[in-house]
């Protein structure tokens, strides 16, 4: 178990590495000079040419690429991303300033979809062929092909406009989150059901479970107590990825509803030309995925005993 963790970190770590580069260059390859606008914050003076070289020897960028690369790095291992083009402010300040708004709404529709797509694919499973099964796997269809955006606009139009149950933007309390986590939560559920769903009967049409059937042991607790765990395991699988996903990318959500979070974050750096603040959400979000993406892998490895029964035989 250990062995395989240290794998996995060090397997890790040239990822990260390869991201961080990715992040870097995003910012040598984006237009305008730096030092420029550094200097023209306010948009008012346009700086001399003289101001633009004696800032750019501060910042470094008459270093040759790789110089700036590993001073830039060991910038950002030491927590300091810079500083916004428009704002001045700290990047990593903001960014965990905006984190808790994304954790919140990530956390939401995760806990909905995995709900929802885990309640529904059991009864699809249990009940295969039935009328339940063909309603469910219609509107799964449904909700795979509708994009988010426009469930989003409609719950909108019926919740805020209509009934006046749900408020449109804000991120006050968590009944500002019901209808973003919905929009975004919607086609994982559908997703997670048909992996639920597709394991279950795996599960049913396995030797271990027909053996059991036929010894007289209840369906019930053949579902519960093996089918059932053993067919969560790629669920929590598509889960985790799934986290992280929306960690990195709920900029549809958060720009619709109105939610300061990250995403919304970058989708203004976009527009600003803010390309310190691009970078740094590119470099945050990238790590945060592989540290998500290594946890679940981790968690998979604990949870699945023949990953841990290979494990120990290659060793």
């Amino acid at each position: 178990m250990i062995r395989y963790c240290y794998k996995r970190i060090l397997l890790a770590i040239p990822v990260m590495i390869g991201i961080s580069l990715l992040a870097f260059v995003l910012g040598l390859l984006s237009p305008g000079d730096p030092a420029e606008f550094a200097l023209n914050q306010d948009g008012l003076d346009a700086p001399t040419d003289a101001q633009i070289a004696a800032m750019r020897e501060e910042l470094g960028l008459n270093r040759p690429v790789y110089v700036q690369y590993f001073s830039w790095f060991m910038q950002v291992l030491h927590g300091n991303f810079g500083s916004s083009y428009i704002t001045g402010k700290d990047i990593l300040h903001e960014l965990l300033l905006r984190l808790p708004v994304t954790v919140e709404l990530a956390l939401l529709a995760l806990a909905i979809a995995a709900v929802v797509g885990i309640a529904l694919g059991t009864l699809c499973a249990v009940y295969k062929n039935s009328w339940l099964d063909d309603v469910v796997q219609f509107l799964t269809n449904i909700l795979l092909a509708v994009p988010g955006f426009w469930l989003a606009l409609l719950m909108i139009l019926l919740f805020s406009e209509t009934l006046r149950l749900l408020p449109t933007s804000g991120s006050e309390s968590l009944r500002y989150f019901i209808m973003p986590a919905l929009a975004v939560s919607f086609s994982t559920s559908a997703t997670v059901c048909r992996y639920m769903r597709s394991s279950l009967l795996t599960e049913f049409a396995s030797q271990y479970f027909l053996v059991a059937r036929v010894r007289g042991i209840s369906k019930i607790k053949l579902l519960f107590c093996y089918a059932f765990p053993n067919a969560m395991l790629p669920v929590i699988a598509l889960l985790g990825n799934y986290l992280a996903g929306i960690l990195g990318g709920s900029v549809i959500a958060e720009s619709i509803f109105a939610l300061p979070g990250i995403s919304s974050m970058a989708l203004e750096a976009i527009r600003f030309r803010d390309y310190p603040v691009l970078q740094a959400y590119v470099l945050f979000t990238g790590w945060l995925l592989v540290v998500i993406t290594l946890a679940v892998d981790l968690l998979m490895f604990y949870l699945n005993p023949k990953l841990r029964g290979g494990a120990e035989v290659h060793d």
